[in-house]
């Protein structure tokens, strides 16, 4: 088997532009055309490799079997956080339309539903073909919590790597169920405990549903979700990022754009003010506070036991400016 598969990998490698001197002295660049066959001969020869490891685990005494989506259940511990919206699934779900599947899912035995089964990885495969109504090919393994959650970081790995902020989020749910920290490391090939133990404390941090609501964000790193837990730590911002999220708008930009979009409205600086002036009555009792800055004083009338004042002087103020224009005129003139 071996020399079959070496004789298909030569037959499968890309194709070369030839290394002979043209007579036209013009650099050489590979025709449109070219670089998709090497494309296409590439993609056949990761198959191959692919279609190999299967005969193994044939081999092995794994066999492969078609599920009904409904009987298959997600992992235990999410890890992707932008659902099945994205370009690349719609470019999946398409894909399969008009394709087989060619890589089995891997799944074991539900540890709590007979008949029943959860994924290790090929998340995004099982959904697709739900989608489409298809069974879905799959090889069913027996393995431990242990054994999934590296089956399933291994996945991450091999094909699209996960951000940052999932990774950390991946990390801290995990840990919350319990996993050994070593395990965790392995799944997300980290190799220094420093690195995992900073990831799980900015995750618990920042607050998960605000988390969700940006998604995946692939361009953001962590010194930017660092500066973003420090504004967050502040309370007063709660209710900013929570009315930006209700927002249709919100939801329609980008993951990266979302995490930006927030990053502003709570990193908008606050105007220095001057202490806070207590306004009271002749007898003592606190009417109003006063607070100043370069543009503005800010009055507030508490309505309480006050409502009916702060009507008067809303009805007055117009007859206090023109008091105080025609004061200031005739301050103006005496000075002349």
């Amino acid at each position: 088997m071996i020399k079959r598969r070496d004789a298909v990998k030569d037959y499968l490698t890309p194709i070369e532009p030839s290394a002979e001197p043209s007579p036209r002295a013009k650099p050489a660049v590979q025709s449109g055309a070219l670089n998709s066959m090497n494309q296409a001969i590439a993609n056949l020869a990761s198959e191959a490799d692919r279609a190999e490891a299967l005969q193994l685990q044939l081999e092995a005494g794994e066999t492969i079997v078609e599920l009904d989506p409904k009987v298959i259940h997600g992992s235990f511990v999410k890890d992707r956080l932008d659902g099945f919206t994205d370009p690349k699934f719609i470019e999946l779900r398409e894909g399969l339309k008009t394709s087989e599947q060619i890589i089995p899912v891997l799944v074991r035995p539900h540890p709590d539903i007979k008949g029943e089964y959860q994924l290790a990885f090929g998340h995004r495969r099982v959904e697709a073909l739900r989608q489409l109504g298809r069974k879905v090919k799959a090889i069913v393994r027996n393995l431990s919590d242990e054994d999934l959650i590296l089956a399933q970081g291994k996945e991450n790995t091999d094909r699209a790597d996960l951000s940052f902020i999932e990774k950390a989020l991946f990390a801290l749910r995990l840990d919350q169920q319990g996993v050994r920290r070593q395990v965790i490391m392995d799944a997300l090939t980290i190799t220094s405990k420093g690195v995992l133990s900073g990831m799980i404390s900015l995750a618990s941090s920042l607050p998960t549903e605000l988390i969700e609501a940006i998604g995946s964000a692939p361009s953001i790193g962590r010194p930017r979700w660092e500066t973003f837990a420090q504004l967050l730590a502040d309370p007063s911002h709660e209710s900013t990022w929570r009315e930006l999220i209700r927002q249709e708008q919100f939801h329609a930009l980008s993951s990266d754009a979302r995490f930006e979009r927030t990053l502003k409205s709570v990193a908008v600086r606050k105007e220095k003010v001057s202490d806070e002036q207590i306004i009271k009555t002749g007898e003592g009792r606190k009417i109003a506070t006063a607070q100043s800055s370069k543009r503005a004083v800010k009055l507030t009338i508490p309505t309480k036991h006050t409502g009916e004042f702060a009507q008067f002087l809303l009805r007055k103020l117009p007859d206090i400016y023109e008091e105080f224009a025609a004061s200031a005129a005739n301050t103006t003139s005496d000075n002349e």
